[in-house]
């Protein structure tokens, strides 16, 4: 019934031409993004190892930030999404205002800690001496772009649900691309600067924030282009604030249990020795370059599934959700593939210890499973269920499937019954696999199909 309906509402020439226009220049700025840290693991790795996995646990703090900075911008994107479907460019600026000041007291927040507290920080995630040294030393320096971050991610996010998704793509792009020729520079000191290694990797991450955020300014400064209302910005509308905390609430607890589990992942990989916690960096960087694909559809869902339903055009919005979701099993098989394909290149592609290189492949393997529930749920649940406002079940299966079966089950294996870091590391990856038949039961209830517009 379904594929009946569907095929009589969808135009299929403007779905697959919005859903190209949408989701290409995310996922490029979603892989732009996350080749900064392929940069960073695949220079330093040239470096030594200790100093590629110090960054990599350090980096964890700015994981953690984007996730709340990702539940304020989704909060605003589903509801501009909506309302940019509407026509409504004043509640659009007003969300704008509301975004700025959430995203703006998270970044003071996460720079004053890696400014006053970096070792305490580091201590989370290792017990190594040298780590923890090379890691503070880091975020004492990446500290300052946390704190520019949550602006840029304002703009971005603005800019892509109103039609202007390939100059902030261009944006993201300019300033990752300065990013990496900048770590060259400072990492390996050439053309004349300082030999930095990791702190040259911190320093040409702030350096990138710096020039990110000014073009963003200097290009939003166009007729066509939604700006913060300054004029309005201390006198928020009390409704609009309202469904702005409706949105973001459950995506901010979502995002805090995830991103906080995610994060607990890595410090459980890092407590079992450097060998497991070098190639589980190296994992981690290729999962994320390969998951850019399902990042900028799932981010293309969100817009096209909010548009139609902001409009009015709940059916069209509703066949548009089982069209993406169909399509998310096809990329998550392709990425599986993908992840395979890439192993050899992966393991010769740093230096790593014998031991190190034996744990990377089998976690590769691993890997290509988790990327089928990864790409599943990711257009699913942070695409259609999200753009539709049905954000509360994130929570749920994250409570569920993260918290009280992957963590468990991962701190158990790694300190009460000592498997193998593989083992734990498998454990780590049964929470997007798991639960698929969930998200599935969810979607057919299609709670997610409403007007969140007033």
């Amino acid at each position: 019934m379904e594929q009946k309906k569907q095929a009589v509402l969808i135009d299929k020439r403007i779905f697959y031409r919005n859903l190209t226009r949408l989701a290409l220049p995310i996922a490029l700025q979603s892989l732009m993004l996350a080749s900064v840290a392929a940069g960073d693991a695949l220079m330093l790795g040239k470096v030594a190892q200790d100093e590629m996995t110090a960054v990599s646990l350090a980096t964890q703090i700015q994981f953690v930030q984007n996730m709340f900075l990702s539940a304020v911008t989704a909060a605003g994107a589903i509801l501009g999404a909506q309302y940019w479907g509407k026509g409504d460019r004043r509640t659009l600026e007003n969300v704008f205002n509301i975004m700025l000041w959430f995203c703006g007291i998270l970044s003071v927040l996460f720079f004053l800690a890696c400014e006053l507290a970096p070792e305490q920080l580091m201590c989370i995630f290792t017990r190594d001496a040298s780590l923890i040294a090379i890691g503070s030393a880091y975020l004492r320096i990446a500290g300052w772009s946390y704190l520019l971050t949550g602006v840029s991610q304002c703009y971005l996010t603005t800019m892509k649900v109103s039609e202007h998704v390939k100059p902030g793509a261009l944006i993201s792009c300019c300033a990752v691309l300065l990013n990496i020729c900048l770590n060259a520079v400072f990492i390996f000191g050439l053309l004349g600067a300082p030999r930095m290694q990791a702190r040259g990797a911190a320093l040409a991450t702030t350096i990138s924030r710096v020039v990110e955020l000014v073009l963003c300014l200097a290009v939003s400064a166009g007729s066509s282009y939604i700006r913060p209302a300054f004029d309005r910005f201390a006198r928020l509308p009390k409704q609009l604030g309202a469904d702005f905390a409706k949105q973001c609430l459950p995506l901010m607890g979502g995002s805090l249990l995830w991103g906080v589990g995610f994060t607990s992942y890595t410090a459980i990989m890092g407590h079992m020795g450097t060998d497991a916690a070098a190639a589980n960096s190296v994992a981690a960087v290729v999962r994320d370059l390969i998951c850019c694909m399902c990042n900028g559809i799932g981010s293309a869902a969100g817009i096209m599934v909010g548009n139609e339903l902001g409009a009015g055009r709940l059916e069209m919005g509703k066949a548009y959700g089982i069209k993406l979701k169909n399509i998310s099993y096809v990329i998550g098989f392709i990425s599986t593939a993908l992840v395979l394909a890439v192993t050899p290149l992966a393991v010769d592609m740093v230096i790593l210890t014998d031991r190190a290189r034996g744990y990377l492949i089998g976690m590769m393997v691993i890997m290509s499973v988790y990327m089928i529930g990864r790409c599943v749920n990711t257009v699913t649940i942070n695409g259609v269920l999200d753009g539709g406002g049905d954000t509360i079940f994130d929570l749920y299966s994250l409570v569920v499937c993260m918290w009280l079966l992957a963590i468990p089950l991962a701190l158990a294996g790694a300190f009460v019954l000592h498997w193998s870091p593989l083992a734990v590391y498998a454990c780590t990856c049964l929470d997007e696999v798991g639960k698929i038949p969930w998200v599935m039961i969810r979607f057919r209830k299609y709670k997610w199909v409403q007007d969140l517009t007033r």
